[in-house]
């Protein structure tokens, strides 16, 4: 115990614990489950405890954007392909794959879709936006939602990792889908 005293005072960097992640200019493009910086310009961000209670008063959209795994293409015919369970707050949205750095047309036009939808099209509707612990899925949608003019963005770095973890409940994820029409 004395030597690890020791090595703490004479490194105290070590005892700190990693150095807080830098908070990027533009989205994060690579190793999405990877520590994430503690802030995100002009979005709140929120601890269990005030993610839970602003699910208890409903007072803000929660948003899981937790990336749904794709089917392979090249599956032997026959092969039967069953999607992960994901399972997220209850009450939440999922949109899934709209946390990437870079999101083609498609991907872009459903996640403004789904956002312009949950919303009623208000640019000032409450918001908060999640994946799990340590993913820049949830911090790349929060960030890209701000750029498309939302105002009252909030982001849950713990995610549903978290959320469970605090004993609070969760249910079965199913994607967020157009309304046909």
């Amino acid at each position: 115990m004395a030597g690890l005293a020791l090595a703490l005072l004479a490194f105290p960097a070590l005892a700190e614990g990693p150095a807080p992640v830098a908070e990027p200019d533009g989205y994060r493009m690579e190793e999405y489950r990877a520590p994430t910086p503690p802030t995100l310009r002009g979005a709140k961000v929120l601890d269990t405890v005030a993610a839970e209670r602003a699910w208890r008063d409903k007072s803000a959209i929660f948003v899981d954007v937790m990336p749904r795994d794709v089917k392979p293409a090249n599956l032997p015919a026959g092969t039967l392909w069953r999607d992960k369970r994901r399972d997220h707050l209850p009450g939440s949205a999922w949109l899934p794959n709209v946390g990437y750095g870079a999101l083609n047309a498609e991907v872009d036009g459903y996640f403004r879709a789904g956002l312009d939808a949950l919303t009623g099209g208000r640019r000032d509707a409450p918001l908060v936006f999640y994946c799990q612990t340590d993913c820049w899925m949830s911090w790349n949608a929060a960030k890209r939602a701000l750029g498309y003019g939302f105002t009252r963005v909030a982001w849950y770095p713990a995610g549903s990792d978290g959320w469970a973890k605090a004993g609070l409940p969760l249910e079965e994820a199913h994607p967020w889908t157009r309304p046909a029409g």
